[in-house]
């Protein structure tokens, strides 16, 4: 189902969020779909990883054909640089922890996402070091590795941050 968006612009629901996430779709697993994350506009922000279950639809119209195009005309352009290992949870954090640093994660609810570094990932939890919008560390906060349904990383949001807390440290 999803081979046929790859590199294009699509708008993805979920039948239990209220939230639609857009994106261009530069991979997919069983279980995880990593988009170059689209969130208004014209404008790529960094990307979203989201888990492949409670899928609504995937839609591809003329709108997002056209967003698509301007985006490409801009110059802004997806590659296999983009391309990160999705093919558990455990990967991908590890990659992230890594190479980023700093990642965001939500659960089902839209309402609330948790900034923060890895302390520690196991099948029973996985534990960040909390960072506030203030890009301050404020201690450990502790998830069900299950109930993670979205992941985000490289944003204006998190990079900004990541400078007030690289700051912060000389």
């Amino acid at each position: 189902m999803m081979e046929q968006y790859l590199r294009q612009l699509i708008e993805i629901e979920f039948v239990d969020k209220k939230e639609i996430f857009t994106g261009f779709l530069i991979d997919y697993s069983d279980d995880w779909i990593l988009l170059r994350n689209n969130p208004v506009d014209f404008i790529l922000d960094g990307f979203v990883i989201l888990r492949n279950k409670n899928i609504l639809v995937v839609n591809r119209d003329q709108d997002l054909a056209f967003t698509e195009k301007i985006i490409r005309l801009k110059g802004l352009k997806t590659n296999s640089d983009d391309i990160i290992p999705i093919k558990d949870l455990a990967t991908i954090i590890s990659f992230l922890a890594e190479k980023y640093g700093i990642f965001q994660i939500s659960k089902k609810s839209a309402k609330s996402a948790y900034l923060g570094k890895l302390i520690e990932l196991n099948d029973e939890e996985l534990i960040i070091d909390f960072l506030d919008t203030k890009g301050q560390f404020g201690g450990e906060l502790s998830f069900n590795p299950e109930k993670i349904r979205v992941i985000e990383f490289d944003t204006d949001y998190i990079n900004s941050l990541k400078l007030v807390v690289s700051e912060n440290q000389k």
